[in-house]
């Protein structure tokens, strides 16, 4: 496990730009600041090990960008992350995450930048469900800020850490150790991926689905009391879909695309859609018209066994929704059912 130290400091700067230092290359954003500001700028640093103020200096006057008069740490939140990942997720999620009521005093998500294999923008979403009960639920978590934690603790007693697919568990360390009371609920094989990493291993799982034991898993009284929920194992990417029945809300991550992720990026300071990889992906993964290309991904990419997802689909279509929270776009707040009807058309027709 890396640790990433992020520490906030005030410097002088040359230009009306804020420098981030990542793993030591540099990137220029937009500043947290308004451009009428005088200095000292706000500017913010990271580093694979605890920074000192002599060595922040030494790294520091390496770019030309800054001129460097003094320099002051003013506040530091660390947080870790799977070394595989230092290169997909924002080291500054504090800065950067939009929390967001979609439901107020229910529904919560937690947007983050996010990039494909560390080069494509899909951004990245967690969300956090208020069971009647108290109870809350995380969905795909994000990073546990401290204003996460907050959040959470105003929401009720976290109870319940989803992983819902074979890759989105990068943070579901962070909140298994912060409440080890949770019960983690995962896919088949992703315990045993995790295991075989000494970042990631030493998390139990209390609820792992399969294709045996789908139509027959359930979770607790009062999850099952407000959710639905289907393991769409014949999705590469092994898929657990969950409608939050009371608010008509399906809550997803790779089955369902909506692109570019303009939320996500908002409070990042760059283009969601800037990069030429990053415009590509976006116009084939988007819910615009028939969306015949991601019906295609789907297709021809994505589903293992056709049959078998087509079961699937026709379960998930019988649901009673009309937003969809997806990991990777925007919120479809309304007209859910109409753009997942298309998506999955070929599972839900015969393909001509």
């Amino acid at each position: 496990m890396t640790s990433l130290t992020v520490i906030h400091f005030y410097a002088s700067h040359s230009s009306n730009t804020a420098t981030v230092i990542r793993s030591h290359e540099w990137y220029k954003v937009s500043p947290p600041f308004k451009p009428s500001m005088r200095l000292p700028h706000f500017l913010i640093a990271y580093a694979k090990s605890p920074l000192t103020s002599t060595s922040l200096q030494i790294s520091l006057l390496r770019s030309s960008r800054l001129t460097l008069r003094s320099i002051h740490p003013t506040r530091a939140f660390t947080m870790s992350v799977p070394k595989s990942a230092s290169k997909l997720v924002p080291e500054d999620a504090a800065k950067v995450m939009v929390i967001r009521d979609v439901v107020p005093n229910t529904i919560t998500t937690l947007s983050v930048p996010f990039l494909r294999a560390g080069i494509m923008k899909i951004g990245g979403r967690g969300t956090l469900v208020r069971l009647r009960t108290g109870s809350v639920a995380v969905f795909s978590p994000a990073a546990l800020t401290p204003e996460v934690k907050s959040k959470i603790q105003a929401m009720g007693t976290l109870k319940y850490i989803i992983a819902p697919d074979f890759e989105h568990h990068i943070f579901v360390s962070q909140y298994n150790k912060e409440y080890p009371q949770a019960e983690v609920i995962g896919v088949e094989g992703l315990p045993e991926k995790r295991e075989g990493s000494s970042d990631t291993k030493g998390v139990p799982f209390q609820h792992v689905f399969t294709p045996k034991n789908k139509l027959d898993m359930h979770i607790s009284s009062e999850f099952d009391d407000e959710f639905s929920y289907e393991y769409v194992h014949a999705h590469a990417n092994k898929e657990l879909v969950f409608l939050h029945r009371p608010t008509k809300t399906v809550i997803e991550a790779d089955l369902l695309f909506n692109l570019p992720a303009t939320e996500q990026y908002s409070k990042s300071g760059m283009d969601a859609q800037s990069g030429i990889l990053t415009r590509f992906f976006a116009s084939i993964m988007n819910t615009k018209g028939d969306m015949i290309w991601q019906k295609r991904f789907l297709w021809y990419a994505l589903g293992r066994d056709h049959v078998a997802l087509s079961e699937s689909a026709k379960r998930m279509m019988k649901w009673d929704f009309d937003r969809i929270i997806p990991c990777h776009g925007d919120v479809i707040e309304t007209g859910g059912k109409g753009v997942m009807a298309k998506a999955l058309q070929w599972y839900l027709e015969p393909k001509h």
